[in-house]
Parts: structure tokens; C-alpha cells; sequence
């Protein structure tokens, strides 16, 4: 399951393995139950460790100091038993062990992913401030996005809506270019993770069956979305237009989904390359009046949905959303608006 799950989710962040739980009330407690998982069975001396600490409501003076704990109660059973220990590795270690922590409650993970399984292995270019790729194919599944329909993201930045899209039309694995953490523990089955693979590839449409468009007024975005979709092994079509431009890939309605330009992206909508970030710059009501003009003009039957930290987009718009979802892109909070395109019908009073 943890090898499938890995393979195939393309909105999970990582893929946790509980060894340990219990109750506890001080830091002595933690290290008896990091000291009672027989951590020998998953990983030898010879393997790099990291140990990472979450609490939530804990009522612990310190974080860092329940990590160093941990990692003690971890090298002193191999030292015992051995006479050796694992070393400790901060930036690629070969295994991963999750602390986390409730106000009474203490649990123990070991990370089947290891990188962050947003991290595919294909980005290399990328902007000022990308969406991260899961949180694209969460957006993708928000909107209702199955991959038969076409599909236009108006922002793409360094393409990752658009990449994902195909990656789900052409029914391409997330995982299936990248290493994971599991293949470092000793019970790894190579086997069975090649079958696994194996059957991934066979699934693989070669050619993206619908109309993919990723356009940005920027040629430097462009450029990066092109590159970007070589490496992640799609074609998608790539087009530099002012949104305000653009117009349908076919006669059958699709999907617009993008992440309008503001703060440190809005000079991109000017033609401008961004040379840093000016979180207090706003796009003005006249560029929205005119981009909504253009949906409703030559987008009937489309459906629309953007993410925007700013709540007040729809009045921006003039349009009013059929649902407004919470989503959070990194740490900031934002809206996924969504609007159905009526012709000449879904202005806002």
C-alpha cells in the first residue's frame, strides 16, 4: 500500500509508517518510547537518519530538544547492539523518523517517501512564488477536472497546472521518475516495486488526448513552462498572451484554472520580468472588468476557477462564484473561486 500510494497520489505530501504510541508527560517518557521500536529490523548502521519533531499544544519546553532525544534512544540501541551507530544527516538522510505530538499523546513514524512528494523530478525552472505540484492536482480535483475536456490555465507561471493536467489526462504516475524513502529500509521488495512500476507504464497514454494550453503574458514564464513539460515528458501547447486575449481550444467546453497575477507576480501581467517581491501591489479593477468580459464573451459553457489570496476577486470580477473553497498555498490563505460561464448571465449586482 505505501509503495502504491507513493507511486500514484497526486495530492498526498507524504506517506507515513506509525511504529510507536503512547500517552506521556515529560521528556523521559518520549525517549523510553523511541527506545522500544526495534529500529535494527528497518535500517542498519550504514544508513544516514534524520529525526523531525512536530508538536501541536505540547506542553514541552523544547521541539529540538525531543528531536536530540529521540535520535539518542535510536543510536543507543544500535551501539549497544552493535557497537556502532547511524549517522546523522540533516539534508538527504536515507531515512526519515517523524516525531509528533498532542498535548498527552506521543507518536512515532518512519517516512515511506523521504522528499516531499510534491518534489516529481521534473521541476528545475520555476518563478518567484509556484504553486507546489500537489496542491495543483488538488485544484485540478476541486474543479472537477477529469482529463477528457480541455483545459487553459491564463497564469501559468512555470507551468505546473498545465503539467499536471496532462500528467492525469495522459494518466502518468507522479512518482514514477523520482527515489523514494522505502527503498532504503531493509524490507524493501524490489521486486514488487518494479511490478508495480511495470504497470504504471502500461496504463500510459503516449499522447495527451485533450487540447492543454499554458499561457502567460511573460516569454521568461513561457520559456520555463516549455522546459519544465520536456522534462516531466508532456506536450502541452504554450502561448504568450495578456489573458484579456485569449480565446477557446475548441467547441467543447473545458476548464480555466489559474492562479491570477498579485503581490510579487503582478509584474508579469505588464510585461514586465519581476525583479523582486512587492507583496503590496494590486492588479487594477480595470484589467479584472476586462479579463471577466472576455470569459463571458467567448467562454459560455466554461467552467472558471481561480486561487486568490484576495476574498474580494469575485467583486473584482463582477462574477459571482458558485463555490468558494479555503485552500492554502504554503502558508497563506486563499479562496479556490469557482464560476460557471453563462453567457450574459452571471454578472454580479
Amino acid at each position: 500500500m505505501a509503495y502504491r500510494v507513493n507511486l500514484r497520489s497526486r495530492i498526498a505530501s507524504r506517506v507515513l509508517r506509525r511504529v510507536a504510541e503512547a500517552p506521556y508527560q515529560q521528556e523521559d517518557d518520549i525517549f523510553r518510547l523511541a527506545g522500544s521500536v526495534n529500529w535494527r529490523a528497518w535500517f542498519n548502521t550504514d544508513n544516514t537518519i534524520k529525526v523531525e519533531t512536530v508538536g501541536i499544544k505540547s506542553p514541552l519546553r523544547s521541539l529540538d530538544f525531543i528531536t536530540l532525544r529521540v535520535k539518542d534512544a535510536i543510536c543507543d540501541q544500535f551501539r549497544e547492539a552493535t557497537g556502532a551507530r547511524p549517522s546523522v544527516n540533516t539534508e538527504a538522510p536515507d531515512v526519515r523518523i517523524h516525531v509528533f505530538l498532542t498535548e498527552r499523546h506521543a507518536t512515532l513514524y518512519l517516512d515511506t517517501s523521504g522528499e516531499n512528494l510534491f518534489k516529481r523530478g521534473w521541476r528545475l525552472e520555476k518563478g518567484l512564488a509556484p504553486l507546489r505540484e500537489n496542491l495543483a492536482a488538488g485544484l485540478l480535483h476541486l474543479a472537477g477536472w477529469n482529463g477528457s475536456q480541455p483545459l487553459i490555465d491564463p497564469f501559468c507561471g512555470s507551468g505546473t497546472i498545465a503539467i499536471e493536467a496532462a500528467h492525469i489526462a495522459q494518466h502518468i504516475a507522479p512518482g514514477i521518475a523520482r527515489p523514494f524513502g522505502f527503498e532504503k529500509l531493509k524490507n524493501f521488495d524490489r521486486g514488487l516495486w518494479r511490478q508495480l512500476k511495470t504497470e504504471a507504464e502500461q496504463q500510459r497514454l503516449e499522447r495527451c488526448p485533450v487540447p492543454i494550453l499554458a499561457n502567460d503574458i511573460s516569454g521568461k514564464a513561457c520559456g520555463m513552462t516549455s522546459q519544465n513539460a520536456k522534462r516531466a515528458g508532456v506536450e502541452i501547447q504554450v502561448s504568450m498572451l495578456d489573458a484579456r486575449e485569449l480565446r477557446p481550444l475548441s467547441d467543447q467546453p473545458g476548464l480555466i484554472l489559474g492562479n491570477p497575477p498579485y503581490g510579487e507576480r503582478i509584474g508579469l501581467r505588464h510585461g514586465q520580468e519581476v525583479q523582486s517581491a512587492d507583496s503590496s501591489a494590486i492588479p487594477d479593477a480595470a484589467f479584472y472588468a476586462e479579463f471577466a468580459s472576455t470569459l463571458k464573451k467567448h467562454f459560455a459553457g466554461w467552467r472558471v476557477a481561480l486561487i486568490s489570496n484576495d476574498m474580494n476577486l469575485p467583486r473584482q470580477l463582477r462574477l459571482q462564484p458558485k463555490r468558494k473553497i479555503p485552500v492554502f498555498n504554503g502558508a497563506l490563505e486563499c479562496r479556490l473561486f469557482i464560476f460557471d460561464m453563462i453567457a450574459g448571465s452571471n454578472r454580479k449586482d
